[in-house]
Order: structure tokens, then sequence, then C-alpha cells
């Protein structure tokens, strides 16, 4: 038998990555995380969470305590040239996952909170101050070369490594993985802080798509603000980074008596996919696997949605519920669901970024007449571990319901694959089926009214299974279709039935 140091190295240590080493802490799995930062980022980059985010986050037994630091979205608009609303949507309901729909917060704040999780489970170590300088693989595992902050270096072995070292990822680069461009490159600046004694712009979240210089405005909890600007051909990078250069291209919403940034900064709008998110026992996850312009506040939900994905299959692997080949459904699954909502906002950056008028014009008639169209619907899996399109349900995201007593319905599953149905249908099964399933130390059955009645509606079935990353895998109508189902439960069959992954076109 092989031996590692560790099961999982985890190269980046940023949102992603923490959540990447808390999940895998939580399954019972040795990990490292290398991080080249002494300490956390301290500025915010990402500030947009769903509900499907706190799911994962309530997984970690610190939901609440995120949520504490959040402030719920009221109101999504875009605005034009002559300040006219074209389309606004209340957002930040209580939604179908048992937590708010939108959510805004401190990137700093929320990585505190992770970091805490690393700190308090001990199946996880982080090491930072520390920069991966290669990494070699082979059939059994991978073999790390790291600095350390002292310049020595030395070697750690894993058997799989995931890579959540950014957009400009050394991993990716390294295993020689191209990227994917969905969209234009377009300078923006970026300006954080703290705006007092201002009323700032209506909303939580507006699209200013001024052709005279597109922006984008955004109230964080407090007193915190973030405006964006499209940099312009003529501007000066020296001046227009001045707070009263901020005053003049923000139309007065930040003044210069009034705002007080923390981070003022000129950075790319890019839309990129990854073509490939698995060499080997490498793995790529957030913005090594894809990056999109900020404007539906997709980025870091994909990337926690990645590693939620990832790390249950892991999981399943290590402890032999699994076969190996449950790990290819990976890329087939999170690529084209992330490819959408990049290839979403880079059609959304085209629209809000134009600077001709005549363009902005014609947008502002199709947003007029078809405000519908704004907001995407919320896509399925790839291809991988569920049911196919033969199934309206199979890939979509469970929902999560909220009790009579309570209770979220997550916290009852813990990280095990669910299925619930009605006690008669279940009961139909044969005896040897039901004994295997309730003995199962991987999977939970629900057949109480009160516990599984909303979710059996929501997905107008009688029997419904229900992954670790709470994605759906199928569902069924009757015994005889729920036998049949569960034989695609990895932890229920030495050969579970898994859809062959397609290749992914490049």
């Amino acid at each position: 038998m092989v031996s590692y140091d560790y099961e999982v190295a985890v190269i980046g240590c940023g949102p992603v990555g923490a959540t990447a080493l808390a999940l895998l802490g939580r399954a019972g799995i040795s990990a490292i995380g290398i991080e080249r930062g002494t300490t956390a980022w301290p500025h915010a980059r990402a500030v947009h969470f769903d509900g499907e985010t706190l799911r994962t986050l309530q997984a970690l037994g610190i939901g609440e305590q995120a949520a504490a630091l959040c402030e719920p979205m009221t109101e999504f608009r875009m605005e034009n040239e002559e300040g006219e609303t074209l389309f606004e949507l209340p957002t930040g309901q209580f939604g179908a996952q048992a937590w708010h729909d939108d959510l805004m917060f401190h990137q700093p704040d929320m990585e505190a909170l992770l970091r805490g999780e690393l700190v308090r489970n001990p199946n996880v170590r982080l090491r930072t101050g520390a920069t991966l300088l290669d990494l070699t693989q082979d059939t059994d595992g991978v073999r790390c070369r790291v600095q350390n902050a002292d310049g020595a270096t030395d070697f750690i072995t894993a058997r799989w490594v995931i890579a959540c070292d950014g957009a400009n990822s050394p991993v990716r680069r390294h295993l020689g993985i191209e990227t994917e461009k969905l969209g234009s490159d377009d300078p923006w600046l970026v300006v954080d802080g703290l705006l007092r004694d201002s009323p700032g712009l209506p909303g939580t979240m507006a699209f200013l798509g001024h052709h005279s210089r597109p922006g984008l405005w955004i109230r964080l909890p407090g007193e915190r603000v973030r405006m964006e600007f499209k940099v312009m051909p003529g501007d000066d990078h020296e001046e227009i980074v001045t707070r009263p250069a901020i005053e003049r291209i923000s139309r007065g919403v930040l003044p210069v008596t009034n705002f007080e940034p923390d981070r003022i900064a000129i950075y790319t709008f890019r839309a990129r996919v990854a073509e490939r998110w698995r060499v080997g026992n490498t793995f790529l996850a957030g913005d090594a696997a894809h990056q999109a312009p900020p404007l539906f506040g997709q980025g870091l939900c994909a990337g926690m949605r990645d590693v939620a994905n990832l790390v249950w299959k892991l999981k399943a692997v290590t402890r032999g519920a699994a076969q190996p080949e449950l790990l290819d459904t990976y890329q087939s699954e999170r690529l084209p669901h992330a490819r959408y909502w990049v290839e979403k906002a880079a059609t959304m950056a085209h629209l809000v970024q134009t600077t001709d008028p005549a363009t902005a014009a014609g947008r502002d008639a199709h947003i007029r007449s078809h405000p519908q169209d704004v907001y995407p619907p919320i896509p399925a899996l790839g291809p991988g571990l569920h049911t196919g399109p033969d199934d309206p349900n199979a890939g979509y995201l469970s929902r999560q319901p909220m009790l009579a007593d309570g209770t979220r319905l997550d916290d009852i599953v813990g990280a095990h694959f669910l299925v619930a149905t009605t006690p008669e249908l279940f009961a139909g099964l044969p005896e040897d089926k039901r004994i295997e399933v309730e003995t199962n130390p991987e999977v939970l059955v629900l057949t109480a009214p009160e516990q599984v009645r909303e979710l059996l509606a929501a997905v107008d079935s009688k029997a419904v299974i229900v992954r670790p990353d709470r994605y759906v895998l199928g569902t069924a109508g009757t015994a005889p279709e729920l036998a049949e189902l569960l034989t695609m439960v990895p932890a229920l069959a030495a050969a579970p039935r898994v859809p062959a992954a397609p290749v992914v076109a490049s």
C-alpha cells in the first residue's frame, strides 16, 4: 500500500481553498493547505453569496455565523445614461435553500470565519508562507516541492491535489492546461470603502449602463460600499485612482468628504474556462478553473460548488464506498455548469459596458420589452452521477425544507445520500433492499411526512435521492423505479451505475 503524508493537498487558501480544507477535515480526510501568503488577504474581492453557498457553510456547522456576517440583498436593478431604471428586481428573499437567496458580505470577515474552522479541525493543517515550486505525479499520487517562508524547500506527498490557486494558477500552467476565452478583456477600476453620511445609490446592486462610462454599484454590510468603473480610452491611470477622480467619475456618489477608500485598484474583467479540470490526481477549482466578470455574483459561488462537488466524491473513494472513476464526473458535471455562468456574465458585461450610444439605445429598448431575459435561469449539472435530462429534477440543486420546529433538513441529513420517500413506497421495496439501504452508513432514509412532504412536492414525485452535495440524483414514482435508482448510489453497489462522462469539447 502506498503511503502519503496527506490524502489531499490544497494549493491556495482563499475562501475556496479554505472551504475545501474545512470540508475535507469534516469528512475525516487528512489534508494540508499550502498558502503563499502569511496572513489572509486583507481586502475584499468577492462580495456575494447565494443560498446554495450558505448550505455549504451550513454543512460545516457555520451557517448561522456566516449569515450573521451578511446582509441580504434588497434590490437588483439597471439604469441607463439618463438614469432611467430599465429593470428592478426584488432580491434576497428567504428562499428554497432555507437561507436568503442573495447575501452581501465583506470577504476578510468570511475568510477569518473559515480559517477558524481549520484551526479547530485536527484532520487539516494550513502551512502559510509556503510556495509550491512544482509537482510531479504518477498513478499513485502527487509529490509537491514546496519552499517555506525561511527559503528552505521540502516535499509533501498526497494522494490528490486540489488547485485553488487563483486566476493565474501556477498549477494550471504547470500542467499545461489552456483556458477558453469567452468574452473580451476589459480594464475596470474597483473602489471599496466606507461611505458615511451620504446616500449613495438606491438598492443593493445596480448596473450602471452609462455609455459615457459604464459602472457598477454595490452596497455591503454596515457602511461599506463598492463601485466599479470601466477604464476608458484616454484615462490617466495614475490620476483616475485619486479620490477627486473617484468623486468625479462616480458622479458625486463617492464624495471626497464622505468616502474613505480602503482599496482602489485597476483590474481586468475576464471570462475564462479551463479546458481540463483534472490531470491525473490533480484537480482545478475556483478561479483556477473559471473566471467571470462580476455581473451575477457567481464567481465565488461557483468555486464553492466546485469543492462541494469534489470533496464528497473524494471521501467516497477514500473510504472504498465508490470506484475511482466517480472522480471523472467532477469535470463532466461542473465544467458545463460553470461555463454557463461565465457565458451569461460575459454577455451581460458586453451589454452593460457598451460605450456606443446607438448600441446602448438598442439594449435599453430590448430590456424594456424583455425584462425576463435579464437574469438567466439556474442550470443543471452536466452529465455525471444523476439520471440526466429524462428526469426534469435530476442534476438540479434540491430544495431544503425548513421544518416546523425550525430545523433545516440538511442538519438532519448530514453528509449522506438522502432517500426521501413515502412510507408506502419504501415498504414496497424487497426486504433485502430495504435492510441494505437502512443499514448503510452513507445513506439516510426519511419517510416521515413532516420531514419529506415539502421536498417531494418540490420534485412532484413519491421518492427522490439527494446526493451529499445536495444535488438531485433522480426521482422515482414506484418501488421498482426506486430500486433501480438506488443502484446508482455508489455505497450501495460494488459497481454503481454511473453514466459515462463525455469528453467536453475544448
